[in-house]
């Protein structure tokens, strides 16, 4: 399913979007070293339940995880990257953490990703890593526009995660959202110019590349539901979500900038 949003959905949209922007600093915040996993997930379930909103995330079952996810946030931590399932832990001073959240609110759901190192520590590898996954979803934010097609973006995005050298997984990648959290069209991230769906404005696109150091082989952790780096090297995630508009694309999960 594929859908385009019209003037008042979009504008519940960017609530959506803010609230997950809002959230997802406040939590970036106090991930702290010593911040325990569980305490993140309650604190997101506490905040999406204070906004009146509801969490994508907690009743979800779709096929690729181990029945209902139960958590309001995925906390992904250094070889994790993808759907990391909160448990005990405890954060440690250079670990690389990857927060991944998806509300919906009016009706409509943004999701949005993060990922930042804890603590004093600045590993120059994870530093380069998460910042190449930030300049593809900037590339690839610019790619997106009325009349671009989605291999457009995708071309953007592996451009950049190519260059700096990072192998390229396509079994999970961007996609539309809506109503519901995924939907079409698929966003891989990598692809070629000119090619799949052309976007429309109202259409709305969570875009997130992600990368391991050095490999493109996902495992599966005994939770059914954390997907791991198979080599067990470090891993990094940037996402938003974007309505194409007229002139562009929108970005919809920016956190707010600091009053000088």
């Amino acid at each position: 399913m594929i859908e385009i949003l019209n003037p008042a959905e979009l504008a519940r949209a960017k609530e959506t979007g803010a609230l997950v922007a809002h959230i997802l600093q406040t939590l970036r915040s106090r991930s702290v070293v010593g911040t325990n996993l569980l305490d993140i997930d309650r604190w997101a379930q506490e905040m999406i339940t204070e906004a009146g909103a509801l969490s994508c995330y907690v009743d979800y079952e779709p096929s690729f995880g181990r029945g209902p996810f139960g958590h309001y946030i995925c906390t992904a931590v250094n070889d994790a990257v993808l759907h990391g399932l909160p448990y005990d832990y405890r954060l440690a001073d250079g670990d690389l953490l990857t927060l991944d959240l998806a509300v919906s609110k009016g009706g409509v759901a943004a999701d949005s990703a993060v990922s930042f190192i804890v603590g004093g520590s600045r590993p120059p590898e994870s530093v380069a890593m998460i910042s190449a996954t930030e300049r593809a979803l900037s590339a690839g934010i610019a790619a997106a526009g009325p009349g671009a097609r989605v291999g457009d973006i995708s071309h953007a995005i592996g451009s950049v995660l190519s260059e700096a050298g990072y192998p390229i997984n396509t079994e999970f990648g961007g996609h539309g959202i809506g109503s519901t959290m995924h939907q079409g069209p698929h966003v891989s991230n990598t692809g070629r110019p000119g090619r799949g769906y052309r976007l429309r404005p109202g259409l709305l696109l969570a875009l997130e590349p992600w990368v391991m150091a050095d490999t493109a082989e996902l495992v599966t952790d005994a939770d059914g539901w954390t997907l791991r780096s198979a080599t067990g090297c470090r891993t990094a995630h940037s996402e938003h979500t974007i309505a194409i508009t007229d002139d562009g694309a929108e970005i919809l999960t920016l956190p707010e900038r600091p009053r000088p």
